[in-house]
């Protein structure tokens, strides 16, 4: 803490905007790594506890409300709004194959809900990937003013070389500080939503063949009824 004071106080203002520029990395991907977090586990628990309670419905109007219940980051209810979602007379969408169109609107119920879980990715990439960077161009800064002041003197030794070239280094241990971090979150949290793509993907894949089921029962239904009435 010393050095960097140090640091601070004697540096221009290229080396302070390195500094305030690490900070303000460090700040955003921490509060990014605390929010995720809570987020994607509860988005796992809740995969896990609602699925099966949507399954043990005895019809979709129960399902729906238990499972919008227990779907605290709404990552399963979109897709089975989607399931349900009516076609406006007259569109496009409406004289589309009844197949393809449940094929699609759940698609873009998944892509939505993984666009949602995917969130803060980049930045946390972003942050991982170049604040070695901005703390190695705030050390070479800080070498070449120390070499600087140390040529204006007149004299070199061994104590007037070590010292401001080794608070120099620090802004590189600060870059290295702040990825570390960063980098560990993104891995991290790409296998959490990876896993969570997963069980989502099953989970649309259920809902459409339980869909296309229906309706083949009820066209074989229809059938039987037209055969019947002639």
């Amino acid at each position: 803490m010393d050095g960097l004071a140090r640091i601070w106080s004697a540096g221009d203002g290229v080396s302070r905007t390195v500094a305030a520029l690490l900070l303000a990395m460090s700040v955003s991907a921490w509060v990014l790594i605390l929010w995720k977090s809570w987020g994607l586990t509860r988005a796992r628990r809740d995969l896990v506890r609602a699925v099966p309670v949507f399954w043990a419905a005895p019809d979709l109007h129960t399902g729906r409300t238990q499972l919008a219940a227990l779907d605290r980051e709404q990552v399963l209810v979109p897709m089975l709004d989607a399931l349900l979602q009516q076609a406006v007379p007259g569109t496009l969408d409406a004289g589309s194959d009844a197949e393809s169109r449940l094929t699609r609107l759940l698609r873009d119920a998944l892509h939505r809900v993984l666009g949602q879980l995917q969130m803060g990715q980049v930045l946390l990439a972003s942050v991982g990937s170049t604040s070695p960077f901005v703390g190695l161009f705030g050390t070479v800064w800080g070498i070449y003013h120390a070499l600087l002041g140390i040529s204006a003197t007149g004299s070199i030794s061994i104590d007037k070389v070590a010292g401001p070239v080794g608070e120099a280094l620090i802004m590189t241990a600060a870059g290295l500080a702040v990825a570390i971090p960063a980098v560990l979150a993104y891995n991290v949290f790409g296998k959490w939503v990876s896993a969570c793509e997963a069980d989502l993907e099953g989970f649309a894949h259920d809902l459409r063949e339980m869909a296309l089921d229906k309706r083949a029962q009820a066209r074989s239904r229809e059938q039987d009824d037209g055969l019947r009435a002639s």
